[in-house]
């Protein structure tokens, strides 16, 4: 039986790991064994062996590093469940294809665009590869409208186009609508 990938992807704020958690809880009520995996670079909230939302739910997940890892620690697995997506490298996108030979249902979140507005690391490989997306907006924090942008800030002003894609925090990001987004080109 050949299994399902379902990527949910969105900017910072628009509720990818709170959708992602509500998926997974309802794997445990329909007695679906569930594996929760996420990046190990990600250590928001101090909960290395959690996956949170931002509304305070949590669920046990494995941090890893390399997504090979995640083919070991399935055993007896019905629905793997994999935050943070665009911190994994591009091997991510050949271990979820195969969970889905496998027969597994994969429900997986993460950008699916930087701070700049590009496509994000493996994700765009994942979206082409899904049997299922789904993409959520937030509210711009500058004018209310939708948003589906993330701004990244370095002392208060637009990140100059030339940083680094990989940083883990809240306090230099904010959710933005296209008009309110703003690129610092050098």
């Amino acid at each position: 039986m050949v299994g399902k990938i379902e990527i949910i992807v969105g900017c910072m704020f628009s509720g990818k790991s709170e959708e992602l958690l509500r998926r997974l809880r309802r794997s445990v009520i329909a007695k679906k064994k569930i594996a929760v995996f996420k990046p190990s670079v990600d250590t928001r909230w101090n909960k290395t062996y959690e996956l949170c939302s931002r509304n305070g739910e949590c669920i046990q997940a494995l941090p890893i590093t390399d997504p090979q890892e995640m083919l070991r620690a399935i055993e007896d697995v019905d629905v793997v469940g994999i935050d943070e997506l665009h911190f994994f490298p591009e091997v991510i996108v050949s271990v979820v294809e195969q969970l889905r030979k496998e027969g597994k249902h994969v429900i997986a979140s993460g950008l699916d665009m930087d701070f700049r507005g590009e496509p994000f690391g493996c994700v765009p490989q994942l979206l082409a590869v899904a049997d299922l997306v789904l993409k959520l907006d937030a509210i711009c924090m500058i004018c209310g409208k939708s948003a589906t942008m993330t701004q990244r800030l370095i002392n208060g002003k637009p990140a100059p186009y030339t940083t680094s894609n990989i940083h883990v925090g809240d306090e230099e990001y904010q959710a933005r609508c296209r008009n309110c987004h703003e690129v610092s080109i050098p």
